[in-house]
């Protein structure tokens, strides 16, 4: 008698460059479509959406209220100061702002897009030595600093800027992912590529959206990104965006050694792949790892049903954080996906030969940069 054996697990097979360009192209997500998969990333984005609503505020508010501080020690505290906000801070009762600065910091250094290049900008220099003149006459150390160090002052302000066009960027994010569990409440959201078309159609509405900044310093109103610079939300801050945190990001300290001898990292800061979609889901919940902070304020938003997901799958509870990791690592080739094709040079359905061959060869240049991505994000096991 032949005993019976266990089906074979067939190994799961990563898609190759053709095959994410054949996605691409016929508007098929890139995540494969399956139960489990929409269940983590709308609940995901949920709780992300929520945290980015803090982080947001709190970007803006420093925008507003920060510039040339050289001491901001309660720039966490957009809400208001008291007592028993700050024993919540001290004690870790609070949101990360961590993260959203290291997000920051990732889009000042890698310095990407429409914005970058203005703020190198001979008008954006005027406009640093009009803050500058009037925060001097009331602040002789700035007075003094400014003498002695010429580009201090306007470096803090290229970086000030960073943090309030995140802020912005932030904003319109979170009203999209929190809009989509709200639609996926009611079932019109109800697979993948629901979730793809969602965010895309978010991105695209806001994609003119101007990005516009201005200060008061001393009384007077002056403008930091001006209407006339043209900047805009969707190509100037957002697809920067994409590249610099989900894309390049930068090596966390103590993970890699940063001795130029030992040459783990590389020179050349465009060749980075430290971004969202290269990381490995581990969260290490070590202080100073910036995505622990995030999957921490995550969990403290977790929706009711990815938490019973998480019950059910993997570990339960005592791996909850590199769980919620690997969703949103999951999540964020979603959002890169409707990027992709909320900026795609001709409609999907074009018939043109150029227009056709031109949404090809983008289509390649976005592909192969995600070859080198955690592409195992995207598929689930099969049985034979």
């Amino acid at each position: 008698m032949t005993p019976i054996s266990a089906s074979p697990v067939r190994p799961p097979v990563l898609p190759d460059q053709e095959e994410l360009i054949r996605r691409l192209l016929s508007d098929t997500p890139l995540l494969a479509d399956t139960r489990d998969h929409l269940v983590q990333v709308v609940n995901v984005l949920e709780s992300y959406g929520l945290v980015l609503d803090a982080y947001s505020k709190n970007l803006v508010d420093q925008g507003e209220k920060q510039m040339l501080n050289p001491f901001p020690v309660l720039r966490f505290f957009h809400e208001g100061f008291n007592p028993k906000r700050l024993w919540s801070h001290l004690m870790g009762d609070r949101i990360n702002f961590e993260y959203a600065e290291y997000c920051q910091k990732a889009m000042f250094w890698h310095g990407t897009g429409g914005l970058d290049a203005y703020l190198d900008s001979p008008e954006f220099a005027a406009a640093c030595q009009q803050i500058i003149k009037r925060k001097s006459a009331r602040d002789p150390l700035l007075a003094l600093n400014n003498r002695l160090y010429p580009d201090f002052a306007p470096e803090a302000i290229r970086s000030l800027t960073t943090i309030y066009c995140l802020g912005l960027f932030w904003r319109v994010m979170s009203d999209i992912f929190v809009d989509l569990a709200r639609r996926y409440g009611i079932k019109e959201v109800t697979c993948i590529k629901d979730v793809v078309h969602h965010i895309r159609d978010g991105l695209v509405a806001a994609a003119g959206s101007p990005i516009e900044y201005k200060v008061t310093i001393g009384g007077k109103e002056i403008w930091v990104l001006p209407p006339e610079a043209g900047l805009t939300f969707l190509m100037d801050v957002a697809v920067p965006y994409v590249e610099a945190v989900f894309f390049r990001g930068m090596p966390f300290l103590g993970t890699v050694s940063y001795n130029a001898q030992a040459r783990q990292i590389s020179p050349d800061i465009s060749d980075f792949k430290y971004g969202a979609l290269y990381a490995d889901p581990i969260p290490s919940m070590g202080a100073g790892i910036p995505p622990s902070l995030c999957m921490q304020d995550m969990y403290r938003h977790l929706p009711e049903e990815l938490s019973l997901w998480y019950d059910e799958n993997g570990r339960g509870q005592t791996d909850v954080h590199v769980q919620i990791c690997i969703s949103f690592q999951k999540s964020m080739f979603c959002v890169t996906n409707a990027a992709i094709a909320g900026t795609m040079p001709h409609p999907l359905d074009a018939e043109d030969p150029e227009q056709k061959a031109a949404n090809r060869s983008y289509a390649e240049s976005w592909s192969g940069r995600l070859m080198g991505c955690q592409r195992s994000a995207l598929i689930v096991a099969t049985n034979t």
